[in-house]
Order: structure tokens, then sequence, then C-alpha cells
């Protein structure tokens, strides 16, 4: 169940929002509601894709297996060609 919660905006921003929400002919309680919505599931990304790259780093600290910036980039330049290349096989 939605409980209600305050936000302090300035006049220049509440009026933004709420030009904006004329505009868009919604309220301007949806227009926040959906602007925060989309920052948390981007944030949400943004911190899942950080924590990945924090997981390959402990993991190529452990193992010291890699694949090389040249291996990769070959393999991509290959994609959707008639001889496409497989992933690069990770090494030491």
């Amino acid at each position: 169940m939605a409980k209600p919660t305050s936000i302090k905006l300035d006049d220049d921003l509440k009026g933004r929002v709420q030009h904006l929400a004329d505009a868009r002919q919604r309220s301007a309680h949806w227009l926040m509601r959906e602007a925060i919505e989309q920052y948390v599931e981007r944030e949400e990304r943004r911190e899942a894709f950080r924590q990945d790259t924090l997981d390959a780093w402990e993991d190529y600290q452990a193992t010291g297996m890699h694949a090389t910036a040249d291996e990769v980039e070959q393999w991509l330049a290959s994609w959707g060609k008639d001889d496409e290349m497989p992933a690069p096989i990770c090494h030491k």
C-alpha cells in the first residue's frame, strides 16, 4: 500500500514540474512519482553494474584469468559476419 510522503521544492522547480504536468495532461504527483521511479530503477541498474565490476575484479585478482582487449575487440569485430569468431577464452 502506498503511503504519503512529502518533498520540499523551491518555487522555480515546483513551477517547472507543474508546467510539464500540465503539458502532459498529468498531475504533478504523477510526474514526480514517475521521475522518482525511473531514477531509482536507473540507479539500481548502475549499482548492479558496479557490483558486477567489483566481483569481476575480485575474480581476476584471485585467478588471474582474463581476455585481452585486443582479443575481445577482434571477437566483437567479427559479429554478424560469415566468419564470426567464438568468444575469447580466458587465460592467465
